[in-house]
Formats: C-alpha cells, sequence, structure tokens
C-alpha cells in the first residue's frame, strides 16, 4: 500500500514522532497507519516522544575544553528529576553532546541531533531517544555555546552552572600555569557573580539610557535640583557598570582589584597582554518553570 506525504503527517501528529521515522514506520508497515504506530511503539520512539511531554529542569551545566585546549563548548542538558542528572549514563551522555560539538560545530540544535554522535554509528537524536527510553525520563538538549581560541572552562557545583570564558593572547602565555590558573579565576569569578556583560561597550544603549532614567529619577525625589541631576547620574554610573560589567567587577578574590586591573596584573606578570574577549554562563533549570506536584493528590489519583 502507498502512502502519502499527507499520511506522513498524520502519523507525526498522532505520535509526535520526527517526520524521518514516521516514514520509515510508513514504508516498514506498507502504508497502513496503525501497523505504523505499532511499529514506533515496538520501536519505544512513541514512548519516548510521550515523555518527552514532561518537563525537564534538573541536568546538568558542562563545559569542557579539547584536548588541544583550542575548542571549547558550554552546554546545559537537562533531565527530570536531580536523581538521573547524578547518573553516570546520562552523564556520559552529556560528554558525548559536548565532544560531538567540539568536533563537528553545529550550526544549531537542530544541527547537533542531525550530527553522529562522536565514536558511535548513530545520530545524537538517536542517541537521546534511547537515553530517554533505557533511562526512563524526559531529556533535552536545551543549548550549547562553541568558541575557538584560547579557551578556559569551568564547572561549578557538580553541573549546577558550566562556565566558558575565550582569551585573547599569545601562544607562549597561554601555555603557561600562571596563565591558567589565571583563566580558572576568571571563569569562576563569572560562575559567582554573573555578570550581564562583558564590558560598558557591551550594554545596549537602551539599557544605559534607563538605568540613567531611573538614577534621575532617584536624585530628584532625594531633593536635588534637575539641572545638576545629570551630572550626578553620569557619576553614578559607574557603579552600575560595576556590577553588571564583568571587567569592571571587584575581583572576587581581591577586593582590591577589579577583574580588568587582575588580568592587567598578570599580562604584567606573565609578560604580555592578555584581554578578556567572550564568555558564556548557562546555569541548569535556569528560566524554567517546574512542576509543582501534589505527591497526595498523585497517589490519590492512582488507586481510583
Amino acid at each position: 500500500m502507498a502512502f502519502t506525504a499527507k499520511d506522513v503527517a498524520a502519523l507525526r501528529e498522532k505520535t509526535g514522532c520526527g517526520m524521518m521515522d514516521c516514514k520509515k514506520a510508513l514504508a516498514a508497515s506498507d502504508g497502513n497507519m496503525d501497523a505504523a504506530i505499532d511499529y514506533l511503539r515496538e520501536k519505544g520512539l512513541a514512548a519516548a516522544t510521550k515523555k518527552a511531554g514532561r518537563v525537564a529542569a534538573e541536568g546538568v551545566a558542562y563545559a569542557a575544553v579539547n584536548e588541544e585546549g583550542n575548542v571549547g563548548v558550554d552546554i546545559e542538558v537537562n533531565a527530570e528529576t536531580d536523581f538521573v542528572a547524578k547518573n553516570a549514563e546520562f552523564q556520559n551522555f552529556v560528554k558525548i553532546c559536548a565532544d560531538t560539538v567540539i568536533e563537528q560545530n553545529p550550526a544549531d540544535l537542530d544541527a547537533l541531533l542531525q550530527c553522529k554522535a562522536k565514536g558511535m554509528d548513530q545520530t545524537v537524536d538517536a542517541l537521546l531517544k534511547d537515553k530517554i527510553l533505557t533511562i526512563g525520563e524526559n531529556i533535552k538538549i536545551r543549548r550549547f555555546k562553541r568558541m575557538e581560541g584560547v579557551v578556559s572552562a569551568y564547572i561549578h557545583a557538580n553541573g549546577k552552572i558550566g562556565v566558558l570564558v575565550k582569551f585573547d593572547t599569545t601562544p607562549d602565555i597561554a601555555a603557561k600555569e600562571e596563565f591558567k590558573e589565571y583563566a580558572k579565576n576568571i571563569a569562576m569569578q563569572v560562575a559567582a557573580i554573573n555578570p550581564q556583560y562583558l564590558n560598558q561597550q557591551a550594554v545596549p544603549a537602551e539599557v544605559v539610557e534607563h538605568e540613567k532614567a531611573i538614577l534621575k529619577e532617584q536624585i530628584v525625589n532625594d531633593g536635588k535640583p534637575a539641572a545638576i541631576a545629570e551630572k550626578i547620574v553620569n557619576g553614578r554610573l559607574g557603579k552600575f557598570f560595576k556590577e553588571v560589567c564583568l571587567v569592571d567587577q571587584t575581583y572576587v578574590k581581591d577586593g582590591n582589584l577589579s577583574v580588568q586591573q587582575y588580568t592587567d596584573a598578570t599580562a604584567k606578570e606573565l609578560g604580555g597582554k592578555i584581554a578578556i574577549v567572550d564568555y558564556v554562563r548557562f546555569e541548569k533549570g535556569e528560566g524554567i518553570e517546574k512542576r509543582e506536584d501534589n505527591f497526595a493528590e498523585e497517589i490519590a489519583s492512582m488507586v481510583k
């Protein structure tokens, strides 16, 4: 029995499975819709798709750099419970995803799913579905960022936060242990203080103007004349930048230095130049609305 594109779409609507999986199921079932659904169920794909509707707000944020030290990745992979996040099989899956991003440089999440998982014959998408079935929870690759150059990775609290920082410096300085210690300290700063921007130039103009408006209103409310409020605002903006910009923040390990001053001092000590040029910080479950279950109600519903 032949099948059409409409049949593939209809099967996808019924099962929630991917288009290619639906096409394979119809081909294997000679176009019979019911048989195709059974095929997907037998393969476990329909079950995996059903689990995919459940909220996954736990998991890990994982950051890593390749052996050569010139490519790094920060990635967040979510699961439903913290118990699964600590599972060795889940953690290995996260590492495979990170290694695949480093090796193949996918453009986005969809491209990553279609990549061959590093060291394996199956795609990341197929491996993901397999893990959903074997582990028994919904698992989602939420986001990732890849960087090339001089990079440093840091993982905080066993995967609560993953940080990747990129630097501009020379190979001889990057190879020094003192620089590696410095780079780790900067990544730890990002994890601890969570800067919103790299530097003042990275702060959008509308954000600065919004902050100015708030500060001006505060100053006027304090009884200062509007004519001099603008001058006072410009002075107070410095405090705002120290809070939101990485290079302007107070260095967490030495309150007498800013991050930029710590960077300049390290560069001078190592006899060259160092600049922080980019960073990314992922915190697991950030922005995901967690489902609040009532355990008693759930048990009651099961026994009715």
